[in-house]
């Protein structure tokens, strides 16, 4: 007889099919099981459609649940939304028993969906597979908590540390197999974010590339607007979205008018924005229900967006290559640090070789009070 983790681990690879869709909401997946076997299953696949749990029990309607368990990786809503509460649709069903991941940090839900269903008779197990459930909806537990989304910064280097040659040379760093791993990365993430250096400069897509049928907003910053005109991030269409991010400017040259202007008929979104920060722009993000943003840019961009604390996540490629230079193309600027001592360091620390590359991924620890 399978147990608890067994088909928590189910719900887990469900909720996983809604990634990068279901922003602002987090990724459920439900099982219902009755006899061990499964009677009824469902995911969330985007925001404003049925919750996982409602599509399981659909799928269930007509069978006996007296003696059926629901597994689901998040706590069930007793709220109305876009949608009816899920509790009442599992009382109704007349389900006994309802086991669950994580205890959701909306404050509409933060355990309130516990206690209806307990109210109800039903009994509750919570913490199944606790830490995977946190870690798979991290981002909307990170926007939940301190309005704010999960920020990841990815880039790719050299054995010896250079994201392009001295003549600022950077197709490719890593190999195709790498390049396909980034492609799923952006298919998780709801906003991609790059900086004006690296448009002019590499001329980036920034894309899913046919991974998956969306892509995540691309968000381009820039102070001067000193862009060039056909860029590819300004084709735009219904699955690639464009926002350009820049300060407020009271008088804006004619260039810059024109400019502006010029990438609002192309779709493209503009917003000013005072003051124009990491910090300001993921708060803006999050405004917009962005649950993880990937920040895929330069090194000054890189240091000033770890500098204000908004990144949590790295991804590191690293190509086994060596160009030397003079290091001017680091991948993450000057952070004022000295010593060795004042390095920032990333916990739960993970290896894998991706083709000819290594990966190395992990959550950046903040030194000021050594928590992520």
């Amino acid at each position: 007889m399978k147990d608890h983790t067994y088909w928590m681990a189910k719900c887990l690879e469900l909720a996983k099919k809604g990634a990068g869709r279901t922003a602002p909401n987090p990724m459920v997946g439900c099982v219902i099981v009755a006899d061990d076997r499964v009677v009824g299953e469902g995911w969330h696949p985007k925001a404003g459609a049925p919750h996982a749990e409602i599509y399981a029990l659909e799928q269930a309607r007509g069978q006996n649940l007296d003696g059926a368990t629901l597994y689901v990786n998040l706590e069930p809503c007793n709220h109305y939304g876009r949608t009816p509460p899920c509790t009442e649709a599992i009382i109704r069903s007349g389900i006994k028993q309802v086991v669950i991941g994580s205890i959701d940090p909306n404050p509409l839900v933060a355990g309130k969906g516990c206690a209806r269903l307990q109210e109800a008779g039903i009994r509750v197990i919570t913490g199944i597979l606790g830490k995977e459930c946190d870690r798979l909806n991290a981002g909307f537990f990170q926007r939940m908590r301190h309005q704010l989304p999960l920020g990841i910064l990815k880039y790719a280097m050299t054995l010896d540390g250079k994201i392009a040659t001295d003549t600022g040379h950077s197709f490719w760093v890593t190999g195709h197999e790498a390049r396909q791993v980034v492609y799923e990365l952006r298919s998780t993430c709801d906003a991609v974010i790059t900086g004006g250096a690296t448009v002019r400069q590499d001329n980036p897509l920034l894309t899913t590339h046919g991974v998956t049928d969306h892509s995540p907003l691309r968000v381009v910053l820039s102070r001067s607007l000193d862009l060039p005109t056909t860029a590819q991030i300004w084709q735009t269409d219904a699955i690639n979205r464009t926002l350009l991010i820049t300060p407020s400017n009271s008088q804006p040259t004619h260039q810059q008018k024109h400019f502006i202007k010029h990438l609002e008929t192309l779709g493209v979104e503009v917003l000013e924005l005072e003051p124009c920060t990491p910090l300001t722009v993921m708060a803006e993000l999050a405004h917009r229900g962005c649950n993880q943003v990937l920040w895929e840019c330069g090194g000054n961009l890189s240091a000033q967006a770890i500098q204000a604390g908004v990144i949590q996540r790295i991804y590191a490629f690293i190509a086994p290559k060596i160009i030397g230079g003079t290091g001017k193309f680091s991948p993450i600027g000057n952070l004022g640090r000295e010593l060795m001592s004042e390095a920032m360091i990333l916990e739960e620390v993970n290896v894998a070789s991706i083709g000819s590359d290594w990966l190395i991924t992990g959550h950046l620890v903040r030194e000021e009070n050594g928590t992520r």
